[in-house]
């Protein structure tokens, strides 16, 4: 007698992202909208506080050349104290989230962030070698520029280790970036115990990331590189829905899957770089905020890429803020908030969805 076929379980439907269907003009505006507030309510908290209205009408002053019509005081710090650093903050989060987006579909891998390809460990040497040994032992590179050089350095050879029969395997790429900064880290410990402990604690908050030392000259170089990069990695959001499909659908489709993957290590490489150059080591935004962007407003990559950068700027802005109000007058270094933050959200995260926990 014949067995009678099983009914198979069907698999549950992927749920779809509650904002999908509107309109990207309209999340932008709504989005740019709430960065501008928090830039502003962040520009007017601190030990001495502005209302938001003068924060705005200093602002709005500035930008336009006439009289603000406050406290000259209040306009001294606003503009040349908060603002920078509420800038620096926006921009930071904004070309952290980029780079996180772009990695996470680069490697095929949810846990991808922009440190996964050394950047940050790299960082970290070339500032901390400026900082314990002074400015003469790069040739006169200030904390910047040798973050900076160190980062490039780290990719470099990430992205040579990266490489299987001349191609770029996101395997290698992932297994080589976590070789070379357990390598660089070792080299950031050695060099904190030679140093004198005045300046550890000058090291320990760059380490954690800090926009306390902002000013408008960095915000120039930053700003340039975040704007430029993400409307680059934004017109490339096609390419990177093919690339999450898998690289034999995105060669069908006409894809230089391996001309891709370098154009695309270059320019989050660059924008992590940048960034942690001016900003030191701030973690958990690249890891977090793509995918708090994705369950919102769902995957395509053309509206994801955008949308992150307005989201991580908000985030980080709102992070910023904390990190100097919860304990006064002391403050607080980033990291220890966004992975306050971002533990307790991945674990979330896992529990929902199990093809991550299983990732």
């Amino acid at each position: 007698m014949r067995e009678l076929p099983v009914a198979r379980k069907a698999k549950p439907a992927a749920r779809p992202a509650p904002l999908h269907g509107v309109p990207l003009s309209v999340c932008l505006l709504v989005l740019g909208a709430l960065l501008v507030l928090a830039i502003l309510v962040a520009a007017a908290v601190g030990s001495v506080s502005v209302s938001v209205g003068d924060s705005w009408r200093i602002v709005w002053a500035h930008l336009t050349g006439s009289s603000p019509g406050v406290n000259r005081a209040y306009d001294q710090i606003v503009w040349n104290f908060r603002i920078p650093r509420v800038l620096l903050a926006a921009l930071c989060g904004a070309g952290l989230a980029v780079a996180g987006v772009v990695l996470q579909a680069l490697v095929s891998n949810p846990l991808a962030d922009p440190f996964i390809l050394g950047v940050s460990a790299g960082g970290s040497v070339g500032a901390v070698v400026v900082m314990a040994l002074g400015a003469g032992a790069l040739g006169g590179l200030g904390v910047s520029g040798a973050a900076f050089l160190g980062a490039m350095l780290a990719v470099g050879l990430v992205f040579l280790l990266g490489q299987q029969r001349g191609r770029l395997n996101p395997v290698r790429l992932v297994l080589a970036g976590v070789a070379i900064s357990y390598v660089f880290t070792s080299i950031t410990s050695f060099l904190q115990l030679q140093t004198e402990p005045n300046n550890m604690r000058q090291i320990m908050f760059w380490l954690l990331g800090s926009v306390s030392g902002a000013h408008w000259s960095q915000l120039r170089v930053a700003g340039i590189v975040v704007v430029v990069v993400t409307v680059l990695l934004t017109l490339y959001g096609r390419q990177l829905n093919a690339l999450v499909t898998g690289d034999e659908s995105a060669t069908a489709l006409g894809i230089d899957v391996k001309r891709l993957r370098i154009l695309l290590i270059v320019l989050t490489s660059l924008l992590a770089g940048v960034l942690i150059a001016v900003a030191g080591g701030i973690g958990f935004v690249g890891l977090m905020v793509p995918h708090l962007v994705r369950l919102a407003f769902g995957v395509d990559h053309r509206r994801l890429l955008p949308l992150a950068a307005l989201v991580g700027g908000i985030y980080l802005v709102i992070v910023d803020l904390l990190s100097r109000t919860v304990d006064p007058p002391n403050e607080l270094p980033l990291n220890i908030l966004t992975a306050l933050f971002g533990a307790p959200f991945f674990i979330w995260l896992m529990r929902r969805d199990r093809s991550l926990a299983n990732s």
